[in-house]
């Protein structure tokens, strides 16, 4: 049993305690740097989690990691018990646990999905706290870098690249209305678009029914191709009373 003498107190602030806790102070500089700077880039794309929880997630993974090389250390270096631990069992829990913060940001609104990529990059910067924490500050500063690249530049070129746009339709109709599925595919082949196999829900009431699908295009400039363009040509299928038209995101 350790007794709360000067002497015991006093190692906590030796030399060597001191020393070491410099450096861990030094990682969770680093690490905080990293995070906030991953941060901004979701700050300013207005996303919920910004630069305090950038910060705050990648410079916990970088404590909860670097404290594990200095077992001698721990207790003032008083204890003869401290022995060295497997740091792969903290990074597991680490990364467990971020994975259950980043589940928190994800949305599902109707047929979009929101949140994927913070989700993502929030548990990435787990791994930037986790390589700081293990010493290899190149790679945490070379893994912040490359998940800027794809953050900030790749969303630019998947506009450039061909892609077939989905939207996602909820469709009301008129009372005593009932909308014939083969046709409306028909007309909707037509405008150069498919309904996506399995989307197809329907949902109805006494007296109105109401078509939940998803609209993929054939080609990467259909007709028509804006969103408004498709909005007025779907409301002028005979019997629809209502609409929502949106872009099947994620």
């Amino acid at each position: 049993m350790i007794s709360l003498n000067p002497t015991y107190l006093s190692s906590f602030w030796s030399q060597p305690i001191v020393e070491v806790n410099l450096l861990v102070f030094f990682n969770l500089a680093g690490a905080l740097l990293l995070g906030l700077l991953l941060g901004y880039e979701r700050t300013y794309h207005g996303r919920a989690a910004g630069m305090r929880t950038y910060g705050i997630v990648c410079m916990a993974s970088a404590a909860l990691t670097v404290f594990c090389g200095y077992p001698g250390f721990w207790w003032g270096g008083s204890s003869p018990s401290a022995l060295p631990i497997d740091p792969s069992r903290v990074i597991q829990g680490i990364v467990t646990g971020v994975g259950f913060l980043g589940a928190g940001v994800i949305m599902k609104e109707g047929l979009n999905i929101s949140g994927l990529t913070t989700a993502a990059s929030i548990w990435a910067s787990c791994a930037i706290g986790v390589l700081v924490g293990v010493g290899f500050f190149g790679a945490a500063i070379l893994l912040t870098l490359l998940m800027l690249v794809l953050m900030m530049w790749v969303p630019k070129l998947e506009v450039r690249l061909p892609s077939r746009r989905a939207m996602g339709v909820v469709m009301g109709f008129l009372p005593g209305v009932e909308p014939k599925e083969l046709e409306l595919k028909k007309t909707i082949l037509q405008w150069g678009y498919m309904v996506a196999e399995g989307s197809l829900s329907i949902s109805a009431s006494q007296h109105t029914t109401q078509w939940n699908f998803v609209m993929v295009a054939l080609k990467s400039r259909p007709e028509p191709n804006s969103l408004f363009e498709l909005s007025r040509k779907l409301r002028e299928v005979e019997g629809v009373d209502s609409l929502q038209i949106s872009h099947a995101r994620n």
